[in-house]
């Protein structure tokens, strides 16, 4: 256990660090600072050294250089346990440094301003913070090193129970922390500068792509019993995505929960209107809209009740009492919820392995991002890394082209737009039937388009759901007329696809040969 002694804090965020110091200097710890925090400590009353006093060497070139000084790095990496550094310290007149505050310039907060220039970036990238962050993490079991305010309570609580010392456990901890955030601050530094061509412009894609994740839990086991899993959440995660959740009760998420459960909510939450979705084995087995919450999961229970046994079933809505005693009464994995009534999470309670998530919807903005949406998408092959623009792409009728000698009425084409959506989220070739504001058959994975045509009809007959006058939605082109004869025989009247087939003219002429409505997107959903 190390006592504090002496206490080098310089910071760009100043959050908590006036608590954090006056604590120190009660405890008699001498401190050292720099520039506006030296000037905030001394508005404050607290006692507070100049490190250009301290080390003699004046600060040159607008602060660039102030603690690269061998007495700041001495004192800070010196080890004790050595009695030749003590000697190599003592004859240069350095003194020990027992505890490093530093947070670095703002360079991802000043990356991520719209109007950000190269020179501004460069301006607010950090050396001597990270270079001090890095010698006193080093040297963890003679000094503490502290990169966040919100270690500072932990740290003034420690300090007082123990009078001014902290323990080797809390300075490892604080130790790894910290070249956790050394290495997060250079891989935003990697990514920024490394996204900029030889001519100055910049490209969606650096050079050096640098995932920042940090671990939320470790899992029980991966996608199947035989394999090792962990679960990992972005360094900024986007408001409102699921590793946002808090579970209110039952059991612990699995690789497999975590998956489905993040399809269903990202499904559910790009509906506007009260909306429930059922996904099993990531795919969506009912979707619906209704005027509330159990009418929602009422229609989309009613897709596929057998692939909706042992689902994920997600909702844009607060859960109240009628849609808990509905969902109640099938088994299901998992739920996900903005909220839920009281009277819903006592009927839930009576369920205790359940998997109850409550996720924020996210308020929306102008980036992806602020709305929940992740900006891109990645996929690791074999000693690789795909990366791609995540699918954001919205349609609206004004977007849509009507190819088919019969043209679509109002309520078609909000029909066809709610298809269109849920097709979004079904595995490739994804063929989905819809009508009255709810999926009737849901065709997904398959080889051919045809085929998923089939099964989605033979989901719908399963179901004993009608098709007639049904919406059909097909996530790319149908490539021939096979799967335009399959849906318009299952009682289709209207289909929405991309369109661009070699054989578009015969797949329209299809079309109008049974009579149907056909609208064209010109943009495809592939989710593979």
């Amino acid at each position: 256990m190390a006592t504090i002694k002496r206490a080098l804090i310089s910071v760009s965020d100043k959050t908590g660090i006036v608590e954090l110091a006056q604590a120190l200097s009660q405890l008699k710890v001498e401190i050292l600072s720099t520039g506006g925090t030296a000037k905030l400590f001394r508005e404050q009353g607290i006692p507070v050294i100049e490190v250009s006093d301290y080390t003699g060497f004046t600060e040159m070139l607008d602060g660039r250089v102030k603690t690269l000084h061998p007495k700041v790095h001495g004192g800070i990496l010196g080890r004790r346990d050595l009695p030749e550094h003590v000697a190599a310290m003592q004859a240069a007149n350095i003194p020990n440094i027992d505890m490093v505050v530093v947070n670095l310039y703002p360079f991802e907060a000043t990356v991520a301003k719209a109007d950000c220039t190269l020179e501004d970036a460069i301006e607010n990238i950090d050396i001597g913070g990270p270079a001090m962050v890095r010698s006193a993490a080093k040297n963890w079991k003679d000094v503490a090193v502290l990169t966040d305010a919100s270690q500072y309570a932990d740290v003034i609580a420690e300090l007082h129970s123990t009078g001014g010392a902290v323990s080797q456990a809390t300075q490892f901890a604080l130790s790894v922390a910290a070249f956790n955030r050394i290495s997060n601050y250079d891989g935003a530094i990697s990514d920024y500068l490394s996204s900029f061509n030889a001519d100055g412009t910049r490209c969606g894609f650096p050079a050096q792509s640098n995932g920042r994740f940090v671990k939320l839990q470790d899992l029980r086991y991966g996608e199947n019993p035989h394999q090792q899993a962990a679960f990992y959440r972005d360094l900024y995660p986007a408001p409102g995505s699921l590793v946002t959740a808090t579970q209110l009760q039952g059991k612990e998420l699995s690789y497999n929960n975590i998956a489905d459960g993040d399809a269903a909510w990202e499904a559910v939450k790009s509906f506007s209107s009260t909306a429930c979705v059922i996904v099993k084995h990531a795919n969506p087995c009912g979707v619906a809209l209704g005027a509330h919450a159990l009418e929602a999961y009422s229609k989309a229970f009613q897709t596929d009740p057998s692939s909706a046994f042992g689902g994920i079933i997600a909702f844009n809505c607060t859960v109240d009492k009628a849609a808990a005693e509905a969902v109640s009464k099938q088994f299901v994995e998992v739920l996900i919820a903005p909220d839920y009534s009281a009277e819903a999470l006592a009927i839930f309670a009576a369920k205790a392995n359940v998997r109850v998530l409550k996720i924020a919807l996210p308020k929306g903005g102008d980036t992806a991002w602020q709305q929940g949406r992740n900006a891109y998408d990645s996929k690791r092959v074999g000693s690789g890394l795909l990366i791609q623009t995540a699918d954001n792409h919205e349609i609206s009728v004004a977007d849509l082209k009507v190819v088919s000698k019969k043209q679509a009425s109002p309520q078609q084409m909000a029909d066809m737009l709610f298809a269109w959506r849920v097709a979004k989220y079904v595995k490739s070739n994804a063929i989905v039937f819809c009508g009255n504001g709810m999926t009737l058959g849901v065709g997904a994975g398959q080889m051919s388009r045809v085929d998923s045509t089939r099964i989605a009809a033979i989901k719908a007959q399963n179901a004993n759901l009608s098709l007639k006058n049904s919406v059909v939605a097909s996530d790319a082109f149908f490539p021939f007329r096979d799967g335009i004869d399959v849906l318009a025989e299952a009682g289709a009247s209207c289909v929405i696809h991309p369109g661009g087939s070699m054989r578009d003219e015969e797949v329209v002429a299809a079309a109008d040969e049974h009579g149907l409505v056909m609208v064209v997107t010109g943009i495809r959903h592939f989710r593979h």
